[in-house]
């Protein structure tokens, strides 16, 4: 009685335990997941900052300079004695400067800002693109992962109630040390590998859990309707390699850098007209007359500084920038044509199991057990017939988000959403 009152307060405990885990756990589909990720996520937040930070450089760079006044007043008067001498028979100087950019400048530097603000953009919308990425082959790797962890859990229960009779038979002398050793060496086994997918999910929750930039465990709502969306894209090879090419951001981006280092060149050129500095002046008795005044116009001579090695420099970096996006424009279609063939494997591979195949292998495991409890199988059938069983499930699982993450690494590549 003692036994089953322990017994009885376990499970019930076991049960709680379970149901308190799963009502903290965050059941979301994956459109709820992606509208939490564009609303939490910590990198794409600050990366908006960043755009306000380059929007202000914008406006920074179309301002003009202050003017410049310039006060001077006598110390002393000789004559009158009188020290700060500002009145009638004092004396005082005040000028007035303004700079005056000439070539364009203000305008080449509102049009570099700009395309730097862009640039900015570029950069949130391709990671963005990554990101996304990331979440949704983590979102399915942690559903996968669940449904084998789910099976393993299963066998491995089976398994212990069979090690548990063994032992009892064991102590009466009906079996062998050899048959009890080597079921308890199945059951290491698969303990094993049940740990390593732990430890890989655990690593899928906790970069999953940082995306969402939550601390609650992600439970995947998946409908079986929704897999179906994955299918091979029906455009042509080499008019996805073009929606590649218009759409990629990091692509813009890097024609981005080229516009960039054209402006810079303009800029640059336009750095060596000298600018002019225009002002007047009003010197009340230190000039040819009293209260003079007069107006002012100056500009460097460019005689030894003509902004040559700036020049020589920004045509350099235009050259660079436009051998570097050439080289992303053929990476670009290389990781497109490579991805196909991915995709074109992994559905090979689904295509070639029978849909029938779960079902017959879980019946066929259930088989198994049965058999096995009742002598009808050696030892060594069930214990390769478990193991071949486990290993298919893994498999097969593998398999299904690989599949997955191989239509959606499309996407991130072409850079379009191609399976809604």
């Amino acid at each position: 009685m003692r036994l089953l009152l322990i017994v009885f307060f376990s499970f019930f405990f076991f049960q709680n335990t379970k149901s308190a885990l799963a009502q903290d756990s965050l059941h979301i589909s994956l459109r709820q997941a992606d509208s939490l990720f564009l609303k939490n996520n910590l990198l794409l937040l600050a990366e908006r900052f960043r755009i306000d930070a380059s929007q202000a450089q914008v406006l920074q760079a179309s301002l003009y300079d202050n003017p410049n006044v310039t006060l001077e007043v006598s110390s002393f008067n000789s004559e009158t004695r009188r020290v700060l001498d500002v009145g009638r028979q004092g004396e005082k100087i005040i000028s007035v400067q303004q700079l005056l950019y000439t070539a364009g400048k203000r305008n080449k530097r509102i049009a570099l800002a700009s395309e730097a603000a862009r640039l900015t953009e570029l950069e949130l919308l391709d990671l963005l693109r990554g990101l996304r990425f990331d979440l949704r082959s983590r979102f399915y790797s942690i559903y996968f992962q669940q449904l084998t962890l789910n099976r393993f859990n299963q066998q491995i229960a089976t398994l212990e109630t069979t090690v548990s009779a063994y032992e009892k038979q064991y102590e009466r002398n009906n079996i062998s040390l050899r048959e009890l050793l080597r079921l308890k060496a199945l059951l290491f086994q698969l303990n094993n590998d049940r740990t390593e997918i732990v430890f890989q999910l655990a690593d899928d929750q906790r970069a999953l859990r940082t995306l969402l930039s939550v601390d609650q465990p992600i439970q995947p709502r998946v409908r079986d309707a929704t897999l179906p969306r994955y299918h091979l894209p029906t455009q042509p090879d080499d008019t996805l390699q073009q929606m590649a090419l218009r759409n990629r951001p990091d692509l813009k981006a890097s024609e981005s850098l080229i516009r960039q280092a054209e402006l810079n060149y303009n800029l640059q050129k336009s750095l060596a007209v000298p600018d002019l500095r225009v002002g007047g002046t009003y010197d009340q008795a230190g000039s040819y007359i009293q209260n003079y005044v007069g107006l002012s116009v100056s500009a460097d001579i460019p005689v030894f500084n003509r902004n040559q090695g700036a020049i020589r420099a920004a045509r350099s970096q235009i050259n660079y920038q436009s051998q570097l996006q050439r080289q992303k424009a053929i990476q670009v279609g290389n990781e497109v044509v490579t991805s196909l063939q991915k995709v074109r494997e992994v559905e090979r591979r689904v295509q070639s199991i029978e849909r029938s195949f779960t079902d017959q292998f879980d019946e066929l495991n259930r088989g198994v057990i049965i058999s096995f409890q009742k002598g009808n199988l050696t030892l060594i059938e069930f214990v390769d017939l478990i193991e071949a069983y486990n290993d298919s499930v893994r498999q097969l699982n593998r398999l299904k988000a690989d599949r997955i993450s191989a239509y959606e690494e499309l996407n991130y590549l072409v850079g379009e959403e191609l399976f809604r």
